[in-house]
Order: C-alpha cells, then sequence, then structure tokens
C-alpha cells in the first residue's frame, strides 16, 4: 500500500449537494479535489489532450477563441457510444494524472475526491471510502429547475441517464441526507470528519 493519503469518494445525483457537502469538509481542512473542475482543467487551450480531441472531432468543437465549445462536443458524443469512448480514452488518463498530482500537492490526513461519475464508472475499488450525498428525487427534480431553467421532462431525462438512487446507496459506505436543511449537512459532515480521522489513522 503506497503512502498517499486516505481517500474518500463524494459523489450523489445532480443537484443532490454535493459541493453543498464538499465545502463543509473543506471549511474543517480536508483537502478538497474537484474531478470536473480536472476535468476543465487538462483541455484548456494548449493542453494536449485538446489538440488530440480537435485532431478526433473537428475543429468544430472550438469557440472563436480557441476554447473547447463543451456543447458542440457533448451533443457529437451524447447519442454515439464510439465517440464518447473516444473522448474518455484522450481525456481520462491526463485527468487520473492531474489528480494524483494534486493529492500529492494537497496532502493532508484524509482527502475528499469529488466525483460525480464514482458509481457509472465503478470507481469505488480506487477509493478507501464511498460517501453518497442523498435527497429524494422530487426535489432534485425541483432543484435543478429552480438552478438550470430545465423543463419537468428535461430534469427527469437528466436523472435517468444518470446511475439510480438505488445503486448509489448500493455503492454507499456512508450516506450524507440532504433535504434542504444546511445546517443539518453541516452536522452530518461533522460527525463523518471525526470518523474519518479515526480510520485514516487507522490505516
Amino acid at each position: 500500500m503506497s503512502s498517499r493519503p486516505y481517500r474518500v469518494g463524494l459523489t450523489g445525483g445532480i443537484a443532490s449537494g454535493k459541493s453543498t457537502a464538499a465545502k463543509f469538509f473543506g471549511a474543517l481542512g480536508v483537502p478538497i479535489i474537484d474531478t470536473d473542475q480536472l476535468a476543465r482543467d487538462v483541455v484548456e487551450p494548449g493542453q494536449p489532450p485538446l489538440e488530440r480531441l480537435v485532431e478526433r472531432f473537428g475543429a468544430g468543437i472550438l469557440t472563436e477563441d480557441g476554447h473547447l465549445d463543451r456543447p458542440a462536443l457533448r451533443n457529437i458524443v451524447f447519442s454515439d457510444p464510439k465517440a464518447r469512448a473516444d473522448l474518455e480514452a484522450l481525456t481520462h488518463p491526463a485527468i487520473g494524472a492531474a489528480v494524483e498530482a494534486k493529492s500529492t500537492e494537497l496532502g493532508g490526513v484524509y482527502q475528499i475526491l469529488v466525483l460525480p461519475l464514482l458509481v457509472e464508472k465503478n470507481l469505488g475499488s480506487q477509493l478507501n471510502r464511498v460517501l453518497v450525498v442523498d435527497c429524494d428525487e422530487e426535489l432534485q427534480i425541483r432543484r435543478l429547475q429552480a438552478r438550470d431553467g430545465s423543463t419537468l421532462d428535461q430534469a427527469r431525462a437528466i436523472l435517468n441517464a444518470q446511475a439510480s438512487r438505488t445503486s448509489r446507496l448500493k455503492a454507499a459506505h456512508d450516506v450524507i441526507k440532504n433535504e434542504g436543511d444546511m445546517s443539518a449537512v453541516r452536522d452530518q459532515v461533522e460527525q463523518l470528519h471525526a470518523r474519518y480521522l479515526e480510520l485514516a489513522q487507522q490505516a
């Protein structure tokens, strides 16, 4: 076993409150590694993965100022499994390397890795523990509509494209219930923080 920090994967469905939970852990001094942010960083202009994406998908995936046009790329890969597999093959090694570099840079007794697709990509085996932020699906839909202006049908389609609530809860070692009371979320984070410090020291 390497001497890398103890790793807790934080996941949850869209609009479940992952970012909120991560902020509360961060406020306690826990290093947070946001894989979505790292995924954006590795496709910035001048980065090799962006050049490889342009070779594969064409210059139509770039904005006028040379940045990745995410909606354009999403439209290409959304309905084409082969294109999606190519996208992942071109970006995932760079994202993995960025996670390791960030992990080494941040240190800490334990780290929170925010992994929205933890269950979909079956990443649990790479972690010491899996923490799921959970809420009622109707609440997720209401939050999505309020946040993104999605219609009810769009919000349901987004939820249906993700891992089911049941499969996420099945993968979880720990669960934070987020029904909208922020102080309740913070209390759960503080209890888990004490537990993770203990587990990390035992490991």
